[in-house]
């Protein structure tokens, strides 16, 4: 496996790191959360998982985080995080023969949700692991407001004890949607889906490709 930092003098810029080996077909995009950056355990993990199943992944840095290591994107940074999202498929487009699959962790996997609702043949599907349907406490402000713009599979995973959003409020959710969709859910998993610090739920990431392939293939 070949594992190296990428930098594309885009606007914004492509920064992160590729997991490949030898030549392969498909890929994906995967980023973090509002609190994280692309060296977090699950991506790693699941970066690692997806290439021994042949598949190339991107973990990339959005803009806000590549501006400063630490602390949530500012307000009204979320535009260009969605352009160096698109940046990073395009950027993969052209390395990849195959697919190119968009997704991310929580804050991330929201801005991949409305780059591909704006831009429905920008990615092929999308993964989407603890996606914030509303924030901690407010059931009532769900943030699903273009889900009705997604035309393309996408893949959620998604803890039982998430905060951000129940199973049952996932599942309501999900039928906003008009491209096929399925919900994995991780029991007893919180937002986090079992990785904080160095607590990692080992057979997660394996489980996601699998499924995730499943999915593609139905």
């Amino acid at each position: 496996m070949e594992f190296e930092t990428i930098l594309e003098r885009s606007d914004p810029p492509v920064r992160g790191y590729l997991h490949r080996s030898g030549a392969m077909k498909d890929a994906l995009v995967l980023t973090h959360g509002a609190g994280g950056n692309a060296k977090m355990g699950l991506l790693v993990a699941l970066a690692e998982a997806f290439v021994a199943n042949g598949i190339a992944v991107l973990r990339c840095d959005l803009p806000f985080r590549q501006e400063r290591a630490f602390g949530p994107p500012r307000p009204g940074q979320a535009q260009r995080d969605r352009a160096g999202l698109k940046n990073a498929v395009v950027y993969m487009r052209a390395l990849i023969s195959g697919r190119v699959f968009l997704g991310g962790q929580s804050y991330g996997g929201r801005q991949a949700t409305m780059v591909c609702g704006g831009q429905p043949d920008l990615a092929d599907g999308m993964l989407l692991l603890s996606y914030p349907l509303h924030a901690p406490g407010r059931p009532q402000q769900l943030r699903v407001q273009h889900f009705p713009e997604l035309n393309i599979p996408c893949f959620f995973v998604q803890g039982t004890r998430d905060p951000f959003g129940t199973v049952e409020e996932m599942r309501a959710a999900l039928k906003l949607i008009p491209g096929r969709t399925e919900l994995m859910t991780v029991e007893d998993a919180g937002h986090d889906l079992g990785f904080k610090g160095k607590m990692k739920r080992e057979e997660l990431p394996g489980l996601v490709v699998k499924e995730f392939e499943r999915f593609l293939k139905a």
